[in-house]
C-alpha cells in the first residue's frame, strides 16, 4: 500500500522517534509498504517518521542510482544494498568527511550540500528480529545516515550554512503549507 509521504513543518519529522519491540508491529507488512511508497516516489530512504509513525525504523535500497548509469559509473557500495533497518544504532563513523548533493522527499524541490563521514558502523534488526552489525562505505553510508537523522529529528537542512537556510526559508514555509509540485502523495501540516 502506497502511503503518503510527511511534509516538512509536521512535528512528527522532529521528534525522537520511540524503539520498536517485537510483537508490537507487523514490521514486514509496514516495511513492504514502505518499499512500496518509497518506490512511487522515486525515493532511495524512507524512515518511519516520514510516513507519520514516531517509531525507529527504515528501509533503504541504493540499487535505482545505479539504474541510468554507464558501466563505469556505477556506485559499487549500493549494488545489492536494500535493507531494513529496525531499532538501528551507529556506532563508528569514520573515514573522511565529503560533501554531496542530499535531498528529501519530505522537503520536495530542496537540495544541498551536506558533509558526512564516509563510513559507518551500524547496529540493527531486521524484519525478523535478527540482529546486525554491518559496515557500510560511501553512498550506502550517506544513504543510512540521512535515514538514521529522521529517526532522531534531524533534516538535512539542518546541515547547511544559516545563510543557505535563510535563502530556502520561504521555499521551506511554501511547503508547509502545500504549495509544491510532486507527483506522488504527500500529507501537508493543517
Amino acid at each position: 500500500m502506497i502511503l503518503p509521504i510527511i511534509a516538512y513543518g509536521d512535528p512528527v519529522l522532529r521528534k525522537r522517534a520511540k524503539e520498536i519491540y517485537p510483537g508490537t508491529l507487523n514490521v514486514k507488512t509496514l516495511s513492504e509498504n514502505m518499499f512500496e511508497t518509497m518506490y512511487e516516489a522515486s525515493g532511495v530512504g524512507l524512515a518511519a517518521p516520514q510516513i507519520g509513525q514516531s517509531i525507529r525504523m527504515f528501509v533503504c535500497d541504493g540499487q535505482p542510482l545505479n539504474e541510468d548509469e554507464k558501466e563505469e559509473d556505477i556506485d559499487p557500495t549500493v549494488i545489492g544494498f536494500k535493507r531494513v533497518f529496525i531499532n538501528p544504532e551507529i556506532i563508528e563513523e569514520a573515514g573522511d568527511d565529503w560533501a554531496f548533493e542530499e535531498g528529501c522527499l519530505s522537503i520536495p524541490g530542496i537540495r544541498g550540500d551536506v558533509i558526512r563521514p564516509e563510513i559507518i558502523v551500524i547496529r540493527y534488526y531486521d524484519v525478523d528480529w535478527n540482529e546486525h552489525e554491518e559496515e557500510f562505505e560511501g553512498m550506502a553510508a550517506r544513504i543510512i545516515q540521512h535515514e538514521y537523522d529522521h529517526l532522531d529529528g534531524k533534516l538535512f537542512t539542518d546541515y547547511l550554512p544559516i545563510i543557505r537556510r535563510q535563502l530556502i526559508k520561504k521555499k521551506l514555509a511554501d511547503i508547509t503549507k502545500g504549495r509544491t509540485d510532486v507527483d506522488y502523495k504527500m500529507r501537508f501540516v493543517k
